[in-house]
C-alpha cells in the first residue's frame, strides 16, 4: 500500500456492503423473467437504445478497465489518452456504417460462432468457439488480480488471506446473479452499475483535481515522462505502430468483433437500434479511458511530490520502478488518501460495482458460447434448450473456478493493458479475418476460416512469459498487428487455393450481408 494508512472507515464498508446484497438480490429477483435460452442469452431481444447503451457503457468500464487505465496514465502520462481517441473514433464509424455488427444482427444469430457454422459449416463454429472461449477466460485472468489489488490499496486489508477471500465472496456474488438471471441480470445490474459508476468517477475526479491542481499534473508529467508523455508519436513512447494497434484492437475489435459488446447488438431490437447504440457508445468507450487515465495521473503527481512515499514508487534518478503491481496499487492508494469517509465508500462501491458488471457479462459470454456453440453442435442437435441453459449455468461456476486459481498464480510481468490485448488477440485477430470474409467476401471458404481463426495463437508471443521462455523481447503492438497480418493472408490464401463447393456459395444482400442458400444450410 505504499506505506500509506487509508481513510476507509466502517461507514464505507457498510455503504459497500448494502449495495453489493442489493445487486444480488435484483440479479436472483429477474429469474423469473427467464422463460428459454433466448430471455437469457440475449434478453429476448428486446433491448432499446438507452438501456443498451448503459450496458454497454457499464460492461466495459469495468474495474479491470479502470485498473490498466490508470496505470497507463501513470506510466505514459497524457499520451496515454489516445487509447480512448482512436476506440471512440473507431466505435462511431461502426455505427454509423452498420460494419459487422448490423449484418450479425439481421442474420438473428445469438453468438459470434454461430454465424461461422450459418457461413462455414458446424467443424468451424465448434473451433472458432473453443479459440474464443480459450482467448476470452485467460483474458479474464487477471481480473481478480487488479480486484483484488484495489481492494488492498483502497481498503487497508494487506492480508493476503483476507484479500483472498474479499475477492472470492464478490466472485461467489456475481456467479449467483449471473447464473439465475443471465442477460437480463447482466442488462439489469449493469445499468443499475453505470449510474452508480458514472456519479462515482465524475466525483474522484473533481476532488482529484481539486486537490492537486492541473499545473501540477502538466509538471510532474514533464518532469518524469518529458516529451514522451505529451507526445504519444514519440518514437521513445507509445509510437506510431502503437496507435494503429490501438485503433485495431481498442476499437474496431472491441467495438465489432468482441463478444460482449456484440452480444449486445444481438440483444438489441433493431438494426436501428444497433447502430445507435454503436454511435453513442463512443462516448462511453472514450470516457473509460479517460476518466482512469486522468486519476492515474493525478497519483503520478501526488506520489512524485509526497515527502514519503515517493522513495517507493520512484527510483533515485526519478524513473517509475517497474513493477506492475505496485503501479496497479497507486491509482486506489492516491483515492484512499484524499477521498473523505463516506465519499470513499461510494467509490469502492461503484469500483465494485464495475467488478462485477464486467464479470458477469464475460461469464455469461464464454458460459454460453461453450454450452450453444460446442455442446450443442456436438450433441448433433440431441441437446435440448433446458440441456444447454443448464451447461451455460454450469459453465459460468466451473469458468469463475479457474479464474480465482489463475488470477493468484499466473505472474504479471507486464503492463495489464498489454497482457488483456495480447489475450484477446488470441481470438480477435482470427475472428476479424472470418467475420470480415465470410460476410463481405463471396469467395471466403471454410480452409481460410480454419486457418485465420488458428492463426490468433501467434499472439501468445506477445506475453512476458512466453518471451521469457524463448529469449525473445518482441513488443506486443508489434505480436498483435503481426498476427493480425498472417491471419488475413490465410485467409484470403486458404480460401483461394482451397474453394468450397459451388453448392455451397452464399448470396449477398443489398446492404453487404451473407445469407445461405435455405437448401444448403448447414445444420
Amino acid at each position: 500500500m505504499l506505506g500509506l494508512e487509508p481513510n476507509f472507515s466502517t461507514i464505507d464498508w457498510l455503504i459497500v456492503a448494502v449495495y453489493l446484497l442489493a445487486t444480488v438480490g435484483i440479479g436472483m429477483f429477474v429469474n423469473r423473467y427467464i422463460g428459454g435460452i433466448s430471455d437469457y442469452l440475449v434478453a429476448g431481444r428486446s433491448l432499446r437504445s438507452s438501456l443498451g447503451i448503459a450496458t454497454m457503457v457499464g460492461s466495459e468500464l469495468g474495474l479491470v478497465t479502470v485498473m490498466y487505465a490508470a496505470q497507463t496514465g501513470l506510466t505514459g502520462g497524457f499520451s496515454a489518452m489516445h487509447i480512448g481517441l482512436v476506440a471512440c473514433v473507431a466505435m462511431v464509424v461502426i455505427g454509423l456504417t452498420g460494419f459487422v455488427v448490423v449484418p450479425l444482427r439481421e442474420l438473428g444469430v445469438m453468438t459470434i460462432p454461430e454465424f461461422y457454422g450459418l457461413r462455414f459449416g458446424p467443424n468451424v463454429r465448434v473451433v472458432g468457439a473453443l479459440v474464443l472461449a480459450l482467448a476470452g477466460i485467460l483474458n479474464m485472468g487477471m481480473f481478480l488480480k487488479a480486484g483484488a489489488l484495489f481492494v488492498t490499496a483502497l481498503t487497508g486489508l494487506d492480508d493476503p488471506q483476507a484479500v483472498n477471500w474479499v475477492m472470492t465472496s464478490l466472485l461467489v456474488m456475481v456467479l449467483i446473479y449471473t447464473t439465475f438471471g443471465g442477460m437480463v441480470s447482466v442488462v439489469i445490474t449493469d445499468y443499475l452499475q453505470f449510474v452508480l459508476l458514472s456519479f462515482g468517477m465524475l466525483l474522484t475526479c473533481g476532488l482529484a483535481l481539486n486537490h492537486l491542481g492541473w499545473s501540477q499534473l502538466v509538471e510532474t508529467v514533464e518532469l518524469v515522462h518529458g516529451e514522451p508523455g505529451v507526445d504519444p508519436l514519440h518514437g521513445e513512447g507509445f509510437g506510431a505502430s502503437y496507435i494503429i494497434w490501438m485503433l485495431f484492437s481498442a476499437g474496431i475489435c472491441s467495438g465489432a468483433v468482441w463478444p460482449t459488446a456484440v452480444i449486445r447488438a444481438c440483444s438489441a431490437d433493431s438494426a436501428a437500434t444497433v447502430r445507435r447504440l454503436y454511435a453513442f457508445s463512443s462516448i462511453g468507450f472514450l470516457i473509460r479511458f479517460l476518466v482512469p487515465q486522468f486519476l492515474g495521473i493525478c497519483a503520478l503527481a501526488y506520489f512524485w511530490n509526497h515527502p514519503t512515499a515517493h522513495d517507493q514508487l520512484f527510483t533515485a534518478d526519478g524513473k517509475l520502478i517497474n513493477d506492475p503491481n505496485l503501479q496497479l496499487q497507486a491509482m486506489p492508494t492516491f483515492l484512499a488518501q484524499i477521498l473523505p469517509v463516506g465519499v470513499l465508500g461510494i467509490v469502492g462501491a461503484a469500483m465494485l460495482a464495475a467488478f462485477m458488471s464486467t464479470h458477469d457479462s464475460y461469464l455469461l459470454c464464454w458460459a454460453s458460447v461453450l454450452a450453444y456453440d460446442v455442446a450443442s453442435p456436438l450433441s448433433g442437435g440431441r441437446l435440448s434448450e433446458r440441456g444447454c441453459l443448464a451447461l451455460t449455468r454450469l459453465g459460468i461456476v466451473v469458468i469463475g473456478g479457474f479464474l480465482l486459481v489463475w488470477g493468484l498464480w499466473y505472474p504479471l510481468g507486464q503492463n495489464l493493458w498489454d497482457y488483456m490485448a495480447v489475450t484477446g488477440a488470441i481470438y480477435f485477430t482470427g475472428a476479424f479475418a472470418v467475420l470480415v470474409g465470410g460476410i463481405y467476401w463471396k469467395r471466403a471458404s471454410r480452409t481460410g476460416a480454419m486457418l485465420a481463426l488458428l492463426s490468433g495463437f501467434g499472439a501468445v508471443i506477445g506475453l512476458k512469459p512466453v518471451q521469457d521462455l524463448l529469449g525473445t523481447d518482441i513488443r506486443s503492438e508489434m505480436a498483435g498487428l503481426g498476427t493480425v497480418g498472417l491471419a488475413i493472408t490465410l485467409m484470403i490464401l486458404g480460401s483461394l487455393l482451397v474453394p468450397d463447393d459451388s453448392s455451397r456459395v452464399f448470396e449477398t444482400s443489398t446492404n453487404g450481408t451473407t445469407t445461405p442458400h435455405a437448401e444448403h444450410e448447414p445444420s
